[in-house]
C-alpha cells in the first residue's frame, strides 16, 4: 500500500544561502512597500471622488495597510533572525509530500518516522 508522509526540506545555512535569502527578503519588503503606497494613494483618490460611503470604505484600506504593515514587521525580524544565524545550522524552508509503501509486517514508527530531506546551496546533501 502507498501512503503520503509530509517531509521537511531543510537548508544549511551557507553564506551564498544567507545571501539569497536576504535578497528575497528585500524584495518581498519592496513589494510589500508598493502595494501599500498604491492602496494610499487608491484611497486618496477614492476618497476624492465621494461615490462610495468613506467609512466603511476607509476602514477596508486601513485594514488592508496594517496587514501588508504587518508582513514588513515579520520581514523585519526574519532579517534580523538570518543575521543572527551561524553557518552551517538548518533552517526549515517547507514541507513536502511524499510517497512511501508500506506492507503488513513493517513497524509503523519506522515506516512513518519524520523525514527530512537536507539541502546545501541547492543541492540535496542528505535524506534523513
Amino acid at each position: 500500500m502507498k501512503i503520503l508522509q509530509s517531509v521537511e526540506v531543510k537548508q544549511i545555512v551557507t553564506e551564498k544561502s544567507k545571501q539569497i535569502l536576504l535578497e528575497k527578503y528585500g524584495e518581498n519588503k519592496r513589494k510589500l512597500s508598493k502595494e501599500i503606497e498604491q492602496l494610499q494613494f487608491q484611497w486618496k483618490k477614492t476618497d476624492k471622488t465621494k461615490q462610495f460611503n468613506s467609512m466603511e470604505l476607509k476602514v477596508k484600506f486601513e485594514k488592508e495597510i496594517h496587514h501588508r504593515q504587518e508582513k514588513l514587521k515579520l520581514l523585519d525580524f526574519q532579517i534580523e533572525q538570518l543575521h543572527m544565524l551561524p553557518l552551517g545550522s538548518e533552517l526549515k524552508e517547507k514541507e513536502v509530500q511524499a510517497v512511501i509503501d508500506i506492507k503488513v509486517g513493517d513497524h509503523w514508527e519506522d515506516s512513518i518516522g519524520k523525514t527530512a530531506i537536507i539541502i546545501k546551496d541547492g543541492k540535496i546533501e542528505e535524506i534523513r
